[in-house]
């Protein structure tokens, strides 16, 4: 793997290519542990996320607006309950979070039925063995690398389940860095930090829109069907 022009993580796919993938985007979808934290876990309370990697979700979300028009759908799928992922979800007005999803690929099959979206439309950000399913078959593959996962990212470029690696984890806001990478792969990072500065129209019409987002909550019930949770 090797780093190109400014960028810190590693291309897996030309960032070409990369480009081309982006460009059909609808969908940012994100893991949690290991993704926003370093995944320990603190009991019931779960494991929380830095204000850097929020706003990083938040720039990413007014980059897709200004370059599409229109608003994306975000989600969070989680493997567990996690108190700190459904304040985040339902502060930052998240689309959908679910909860003790074993097998992601449900979540990702439901969201695609519901709001009438493919699986090449959604941009996925992972870190573990958990988020294989969705990896396989989603549009753009964000792998939140660490040091202690080298086999694990190795198998994940060799099996074309990753299209760009982070240089910083999870602890160390690999959030922040693909956002910022996505941001300037499309070309608007400098607008989105100018107009966010300025806090000018664009980003207000944007943020109105952001905020009438209602965050619906998912698990799995006792018959392996997702349900409102």
């Amino acid at each position: 793997m090797e780093n190109k022009n400014s960028f810190i993580g590693s291309f897996i796919t030309p960032e070409k290519i990369l480009l081309e993938k982006l460009s059909k985007a609808k969908a940012y979808i994100f893991d949690w542990d290991g993704v926003f934290n370093n995944s320990f876990k603190q009991g019931q309370f779960g494991s929380g996320f830095s204000e850097i990697d929020s706003m990083g979700t938040n720039l990413l979300r007014f980059s897709h607006f200004l370059n599409n028009n229109e608003f994306p759908l975000t989600a969070i799928i989680s493997g567990e309950k996690n108190e700190s992922a459904q304040f985040f979800a339902n502060r930052e007005h998240f689309d959908f979070a679910f909860y003790k999803i074993a097998n992601k690929i449900d979540a990702l099959n439901f969201i695609c039925k519901q709001k009438n979206i493919k699986p090449n439309e959604v941009v996925y950000f992972f870190d573990d063995v958990l988020d294989l399913s969705i990896a396989k078959i989603c549009g753009v593959r964000i792998l939140v690398n660490k040091p202690a996962i080298q086999l694990f990212t190795n198998y994940c470029i060799k099996n074309n389940l990753a299209d760009y690696v982070t240089a910083c984890d999870g602890g160390n806001h690999g959030i922040r860095e693909s956002c910022e990478m996505l941001m300037e792969l499309r070309g608007n990072f400098d607008n989105v930090l100018k107009i966010r500065t300025d806090f000018g129209a664009e980003y207000k019409n944007y943020l109105a829109k952001r905020n009438e987002v209602n965050t619906e909550y998912f698990t799995k019930d006792e018959t392996g069907a997702i349900t409102e949770g």
